[in-house]
Parts: C-alpha cells; structure tokens; sequence
C-alpha cells in the first residue's frame, strides 16, 4: 500500500536534506537539495520558457553522471546565481568532481520568474549568491513549506503560490517530491477551494476537502491576467539505484503530476521542469513503472501542498490559499 513517508518531505529519502533562505523585501528566496553524498541527476523541460544552468550535463551520454545538489530560485536570470553561492560553499567543504588537484562540485539550477511580485527589486547587487549560501547552510531533514526558499514571492492564478514537498513509499522504496509552485494557470477548480490534485491527496494534507463535485471546463478561466511570465520548477527524488536514463524517465513520468495539479500546465510562457534525483540507498528494486507513478503522484500532492501552505506578508499582490477560503 501506497503511503506517505515520515515526515511527508523529499527528505524521506535517505542522504538528503533541503535548505530554504529568503528576503522578505525582495519577496523572493532560494531553496537548495543537497546529498550527504554525489547523487544519480537528471532532468526534463517540457515548459516554454525554462531558466537553467548546467543541465545539458544531465544528459545520460555525458561525462557527469552525479550532481552534489540541486537549486530552485527565485529571481528569474538573476537567480541563477543561486547556484554559484551553493558552489562556492561545497568547495570549501571539499566536495565536487574531481580534476586533478580541484574540486568542481556539481550544482545544477532552475529558475522561475518572481520579479513583479510587490517586492523591492531595486537591490544594488544580486542577492542570490547568498541567498544559495544561506539556503545550503540550512539545509536539514525537515524544512518549511509555502511562503519559503523559492516559494517565496510565487504566484499562481489569482493566488500566492508557495514551496510544496510530499512523499510516498512501497515496497522498501521512497519517492519524493519538492516544488516551487510559480504557475500560469490554476491549482484549484474554478473560485471553488478543491484542488485539482485532490483525487491524490492523502491524509487530509492540503484540507481534505476532495474534489470538486462539478466541473464546466467552459466555466473555469485557465490562466491569469496580467504578466503572463512563469514556471513550476520541481525535484523528484528516489533512495532506488537508477542510472542517469531511468533518472530521466522518471523526471519525465513527474511531468504528469504537474500537469494533473495544474491547469494548464507546460504552456509557451511557463519554463515547467523536473529534475530527478536518485541516491541509491535502499537495498530494494525498483519497477521504473511504479517509480514514474509515484514520482507524479508526489508532486501533484506537493504543489497542492505549496499552494495550501502559502502565508500573507505585507506588500503582496495577491491573497493567499487561506485568505480566500479560509
């Protein structure tokens, strides 16, 4: 039977720990996932407009087959700098590639767009370096979700999005999810509270209020107005021994977690993206098939789950989950 991990978080699989940092001014934030050890990473992009640095590595036919951590910023271009700060601070610890007498740690990023969000942009000069930094330092086995790290200044239609994370475990084999929930289009149905994941929640964890009891696609407006510049970037983690194909696989079945927690998902102006990560810590096998269900079937929950948990902080464009529905 299908159950939610421990602690409902990524880091129920084994050897890895998250991060949050933010600034509340800017509304804006940085969440890092680091492996106590290199990890199996990969990726897939099926949005329109993606922000990223060093994913073509993550191809199955190069060189690097293992990543140190993975970020997920705010901040849009400028937020890719997130990741250098990540770098920076995992060299002085001695962790990376190894080149001869270096050490060049391995630290893919994605981004989404929270530059028009009511926050104070006017920085004079890019925040996200630390930000990275200060998110890898808090890295730790239970983190915060909604309104932190890379949740921080999202938004969704007509809602504050937020940081989601859940698990799921099955025969001797976890799964996560961690995702920053920036969407062009809708998680719940309509002006109703149900989420379109609701068929997948578990344990009453994003309400418990179940699906919605209609729906009138011709009723429901998919996106929202105003500036039309987003993205749902997103972690899909396993403690199951994967190459960096069957990563792959896995990052692209997630896909169809977003896409069943939000409509529309992948649209031209959404950068939608999934990184995999894979440990290797569990001494059991796992079937690719249950692995890609389970994958999407943890970040549905997850980015209901970000969205749910979103709080209101002064300045905001937007009301929260809980200031519409209550």
């Amino acid at each position: 039977m299908i159950r939610p991990g421990p602690r409902n978080l990524i880091t129920d699989v084994t050897g890895l720990r998250v991060g949050n940092a933010q600034d509340a001014t800017i509304k804006t934030g940085t969440t890092v996932l680091v492996g106590d050890a290199p990890f199996t990473a990969a990726v897939h992009v099926m949005g329109g407009a993606p922000g990223t640095r060093e994913t073509d590595l993550l191809a199955p036919d190069k060189t690097v087959q293992q990543a140190d951590a993975l970020v997920l910023s705010g901040g849009s271009a400028f937020g890719l700098d997130a990741a250098s700060g990540v770098a920076d601070a995992l060299r002085a610890q001695g962790r990376g590639f190894a080149v001869g007498d270096q050490t060049v740690p391995i630290v893919p990023g994605a981004i989404l767009f929270d530059l028009i969000n009511g926050g104070d942009k006017t920085w004079p000069e890019n925040p996200y370096k630390r930000l990275g930094a200060e998110a890898l330092a808090n890295a730790a086995d239970s983190f915060s979700l909604g309104s932190h790290g890379a949740g921080t200044g999202a938004l969704i239609a007509g809602l504050k999005g937020g940081l989601g994370s859940a698990s799921a475990t099955l025969n001797g084999i976890t799964v996560g999810a961690l995702v920053a929930v920036n969407a062009l289009g809708r998680v719940t149905v309509g002006d109703t509270p149900h989420f379109w994941a609701a068929p997948f929640e578990m344990a009453g964890e994003f309400g418990g209020l179940g699906p919605a009891p209609t729906f009138d696609p011709q009723a429901v407006p998919p996106v929202k107005g105003g500036d039309s510049r987003n993205t749902t970037i997103a972690i899909v983690a396993t403690d199951a021994a994967l190459t960096q194909a069957q990563a792959t696989r896995m990052a692209i079945a997630a896909h169809d977690g977003m896409a069943r927690a939000i409509y529309p998902s992948h649209t031209p102006m959404d950068g939608d993206l999934v990184f995999a990560a894979a440990t290797g810590a569990a001494r059991a096998e796992a079937d690719p098939l249950m692995l890609g269900h389970l994958s999407a079937l943890c970040l549905a929950r997850a980015i209901a789950r970000g969205v749910h948990s979103a709080t209101a902080a002064p300045g905001d464009l937007l009301p929260t989950y809980s200031d519409v529905f209550g």
